[in-house]
């Protein structure tokens, strides 16, 4: 069952305060990197990083390699290795709240098509493929860990990529790039930190999580992205390389008339998408994004646009730039909030 398909029990949306590097106690971390190259892959890497109850790995589609995680409160979460790509965040219930395309491919022969890709070091067109080279690449596994807040195991894993043939090709810049997902009671978080390798020259980029979010039916008026009122956005549907400004005049942003491309500049912290089963997703930008994108294709994508909407974070409208030896952190925090009789 999926979030979109029916309204389900949850924790009252609260925000858990932050706590200090040293106030995390940890049940169980292993940190020494491994890549996901070979049949054994999983197994290798389960003698390495798997914490049992809480994070393991396991052939995925295709065989390609995944990690599970899994709450004691029954929420579970699967990223491949193949792009860091979460593929599924699914609450204690069993209900979905991530979308993956029917044309999603698992044989590296593209980017895996929805759940939360990375785009890194570019997102959209550009000097560059589309979206960069980050979801196209294999990452490898520095560690796990199910730290405790204050006494539930959260199951988290943190990818790394460096720059390779492959990425040199399209980027040639000194960096080391980490993403660590975390299943926490009652969110998803993840976190991308880009380091500036070089000792002595600025790198710039720009990036964004693409994440596909199932609904109902983009095209009733029940499904809506809110919390973008007042801004300006780029509007990609008239024109994708020079996109003009806009102002978002009304107070919803619906998806049902149209393809909905759009890049919200400097956007607030929060953005919830209405999924139209009295259930909403909140985007949170906890950290490092400045940039709200929406997104939805209509009619190019006839047999599955009702299935989605992508709200994502993004640094997109000023490149991010990273000094010499400096390190650049954006997190974001997926929650599901129960909207019932909400105006």
């Amino acid at each position: 069952m999926s979030l979109a398909s029916a309204s389900i029990a949850h924790p009252t949306r609260a925000h858990t305060a932050r706590k200090t590097p040293g106030s995390r106690s940890r049940s169980r971390t292993r940190a020494s990197a491994v890549g996901p190259a070979g049949p054994n892959a999983c197994d290798v890497l389960n003698q390495r990083f798997g914490i049992k109850g809480s994070v393991a790995f396991a052939p995925g589609k295709n065989d390609l390699p995944r990690v599970l995680l899994t709450h004691k409160n029954g929420s579970t979460s699967e990223v491949y290795l193949f792009g860091a790509t979460v593929t599924s965040w699914t609450q204690p219930s069993g209900d979905e709240v991530l979308y993956v395309r029917p044309d999603a491919t698992y044989d590296k022969s593209k980017p895996i098509a929805g759940g939360a890709p990375l785009c890194f070091p570019q997102f959209g067109p550009g000097a560059m493929q589309q979206h960069g080279f980050a979801r196209n690449c294999d990452w490898e596994v520095i560690g796990t860990s199910a730290d405790v807040n204050p006494d539930d195991p959260e199951p988290a894993v943190m990818l790394r990529l460096k720059p390779n043939e492959y990425t040199r090709a399209m980027w040639d810049e000194p960096f080391e790039a980490t993403y660590e997902v975390t299943l926490r009671r009652d969110r998803l978080k993840m976190e991308l930190c880009v380091k500036n390798t070089s000792d002595k020259d600025d790198i710039d980029f720009t990036a964004a999580i693409h994440t596909y979010i199932e609904v109902t039916d983009a095209a009733n008026a029940g499904v809506f992205a809110r919390g973008l009122a007042g801004k300006t956005y780029l509007d990609k549907n008239i024109d994708a390389n020079d996109p003009p400004p806009r102002v978002q005049e009304e107070r919803d942003v619906f998806f049902g008339l149209d393809l909905v491309d759009r890049v919200y500049l400097d956007t607030e912290p929060e953005t919830m998408l209405y999924v139209g089963s009295g259930a909403a997703v909140s985007v949170e930008n906890t950290a490092g994004w400045t940039d709200t994108v929406v997104w939805n294709p209509h009619l190019n994508m006839k047999d599955c646009y009702k299935n989605f909407c992508c709200v994502e974070s993004a640094a997109v409208g000023k490149p991010v730039v990273v000094h010499p030896g400096k390190v650049w952190r954006a997190e974001t925090n997926l929650s599901v909030v129960d909207i019932i009789g909400e105006d």
